[in-house]
């Protein structure tokens, strides 16, 4: 079967790789579709700081189901599905207590562990997800960052009637903001990018504000009223951003910190005890998080076709890093078809 394997960074080769076979307790799928991610990038460009070369990337996928190992059942032949991609030791203290996204020994596949990028994948059943027959692999590989965006929100408390501010609007912070609306939320979300802003327009997040133009505080004025917002979700990883939250969010109010930090952030403690805020941290996804993100996307609740933004076959895979590096903010999911 043809693998791609990155030796180092920005260094891609293919080859042929022996095709695995589906273990007791195993799944084979047939990958068909590959996104990628912003993590997935940092590997491109050598800047993440967990993953060793060579590394065979891919996690944001889907496929097709085309052999089971014994034991398994429930998992029909030729049907859709992914799979959530950690592996997990099941042993230390927040596995034990069920929160095995934060597992002590955590990897990935795709980063620490052997990823998708390869026509034949073989997972543990427990970890795939099947996906309704309608769903074409461009929403079944958006899975993985929409179950980012559920896993959050719910990581928040309960949104129904509350107003959240969501800063930037990448993928990550598209999907949030949608995820918020999905859970009763009114979003207001931010960017510098008006490409980004427009793209979470079309997907039904109608209030925004160009933070180049408008600060936080006057856009949260202007579409929240006297009352401003008790929830921020901070998905773009960069310290102004993470400032304006401190600074305007409502006294007692959550700030969640979903955007990955390149470096480290200042963050004004004083303020933050002074009205009694809580930073609160989120992860990755556990399976329950899957499947709402499969409901919420079959239903419309959430909408992804206007990030999808180019295709490259899989012996294109080096060209997909280029075209998002020329692309910059106006390049939202990539796809590697196989």
């Amino acid at each position: 079967m043809r693998q791609a394997v990155m030796t180092s960074p920005g260094m891609i080769e293919f080859g042929e790789a022996p095709e695995p076979t589906s273990g007791p307790g195993e799944v084979r799928l047939r990958i068909k579709r590959i996104g990628v991610c912003g993590s997935d990038v940092h590997v491109q460009h050598g800047r993440h700081p967990f993953t060793p070369y060579p590394v065979v990337q891919g996690h944001e996928f889907a496929g097709l189901v085309e052999a089971v190992g014994a034991g398994v059942t429930g998992i029909p032949l030729g049907a859709k599905a992914t799979a959530t991609p950690q592996l997990v030791c099941g042993k230390c203290a927040p596995c034990r207590r069920g929160d095995y996204n934060i597992c002590d020994t955590l990897k990935v596949q795709g980063f620490q562990a052997p990823g998708v990028a390869q026509d034949l994948f073989v997972t543990a059943a427990e970890k795939v997800v099947l996906l309704p027959e309608d769903f074409s692999f461009e929403q079944g590989a958006f899975i993985e960052p929409v179950s980012v965006a559920v896993h959050a929100t719910d990581r928040a408390g309960g949104l129904e009637g509350k107003n959240v501010a969501v800063l930037g609007a990448g993928p990550i912070g598209n999907l949030v903001g949608q995820a918020a609306q999905a859970r009763g939320a009114t979003v207001l979300i931010t960017a510098l990018s008006e490409f980004r802003l427009e793209e979470a327009r079309q997907c039904g997040l109608t209030n925004t504000a160009n933070v180049r133009n408008e600060s936080l505080a006057a856009a949260a004025t202007r579409v929240f009223g006297a009352d401003g917002f008790t929830v921020a979700f901070e998905c773009s990883g960069a310290e102004p951003a993470m400032d304006a939250a401190v600074e305007t969010i409502e006294k007692g109010g959550s700030i969640m910190v979903v955007g990955v930090f390149g470096e480290k952030p200042r963050v004004d403690l004083a303020v933050v005890g002074d009205r009694e805020l809580s930073l609160v941290g989120t992860l990755m996804y556990k399976k329950p998080d899957y499947e709402i993100a499969v409901q919420w996307v079959a239903a419309g609740k959430i909408i992804l076709e206007p990030m999808f933004s180019k295709h490259f076959p899989f012996e294109s895979y080096p060209e997909a890093y280029k075209f998002i590096d020329a692309q910059g903010e106006k390049s939202m999911k990539v796809f590697i078809d196989l």
